[in-house]
């Protein structure tokens, strides 16, 4: 049994939030003996452009200025996403992070300028064997992943465990989440200019009439749909076993690290930051919570936010905790300790 620690915060304001986590943090500080290295990434979202209800900077500034008063170095470290928008790649995501206002201290993008720089991570599992993780994840030992918990429509909720399969792995990994195939061709769209043949370090791709994706030699890196200039190229969504895949890349990109998990169950959305757009709040606000367990601390939050709305919103996201647990990433059992 694991615990997670929680704070009942309803109608905090981001800075009481942001101390609530420097709190819990404490707290597993103390009851681990935790002991912080010189440098250490804070994993976070920035939020989509056009989304209003991702968790703000000041959310980490509580933290930031703890580590930095025990002599730490905190950086924050994201990956690039694998669809086409204003977080594609480091150069457009940077500008937007600054945008929202992410300045506190310097910003890493794992999987480099346009997510393909990665390093296979074996686990072999039921799914995935190798995951492909951003490349820079690799200089560090230690993180502490800070979450916005929330819904995400394939995922059912997006909590610790997709900051760590999604939000630590490269463009290809992210791909391999998704689907098992090539990215899709649009005819209609391609101009044949020849850019995605060039950029694709395997072959994979030759020109007709327009582009052609050869299956067989695709890794699923996905570098081809960062550079198409016309967004000719696409992913495909309706991958299997979708689920499953998330807790197998969780798993992967969590070995071998030392990791605190923060969650904040705040601004409550049907849908992920992910969304360029504005969304309205489907629930209250409950708190902060926090665990050594990413498993233990998703279901915490999935049950407290069950409970407060009554009703089985995010449900589809237990599998994922199942399987997280089957493959030993961590346990569904906890003992919560409130504050």
């Amino acid at each position: 049994m694991s615990k997670v620690y929680f704070m009942e915060q309803k109608d905090a304001s981001f800075n009481k939030l942001g101390k609530s986590a420097l709190a819990l943090l404490k707290t597993i500080e103390t009851e681990t003996g935790h002991k912080y290295l010189e440098k250490l990434p804070i994993k976070v979202h920035f939020g989509e452009k056009g989304n209003n209800t991702y968790m703000p900077p000041e959310c980490y500034d509580a933290v930031i200025e703890y580590l930095k008063s025990k002599g730490v170095s905190p950086i924050y470290i994201e990956t690039n996403v694998l669809y086409r928008g204003a977080r594609t790649t480091a150069k457009s995501h940077l500008k937007l992070a600054l945008e929202h206002g992410f300045n506190q201290i310097p910003i890493i993008f794992a999987d480099g300028d346009i997510g393909t720089d990665y390093n296979e991570i074996e686990i072999n599992k039921d799914y995935i064997s190798k995951c492909k993780i951003g490349k820079a994840y690799q200089d560090y030992d230690q993180f502490i992943v800070m979450s916005h918990f929330k819904g995400h429509n394939a995922a059912g909720f997006g909590g610790a465990l997709k900051q760590l399969a999604m939000g630590f792995a490269a463009r290809g990994g992210k791909f391999a989440q998704h689907s098992g195939i090539s990215p899709i061709v649009s005819a209609k769209k391609c101009i044949a200019c020849g850019l995605c043949a060039e950029k694709c370090d395997f072959d994979a791709i030759h020109m007709d009439e327009v582009a052609i994706i050869d299956s067989e030699k695709c890794v699923g890196c996905a570098a081809c749909i960062a550079v198409c200039p016309e967004a000719a190229i696409r992913n495909d969504w309706g991958g299997s076993n979708f689920l499953e895949k998330l807790a197998e890349y969780a798993y992967g990109a969590s070995r071998g690290k030392d990791i605190i998990y923060i969650s904040f169950l705040q601004n409550i959305t049907a849908d992920c930051d992910c969304m360029g757009q504005h969304m309205e709040l489907i629930a209250d606000n409950i708190g902060v919570l926090a665990s050594k367990d990413p498993v233990a601390l998703d279901c915490a939050c999935l049950d407290l936010l069950q409970q407060s709305s009554r009703q089985s919103l995010f449900e589809k996201g237990r599998k994922t905790l199942a399987h997280a647990e089957k493959i030993g990433l961590g346990t569904n059992r906890y003992e919560l300790v409130k504050y």
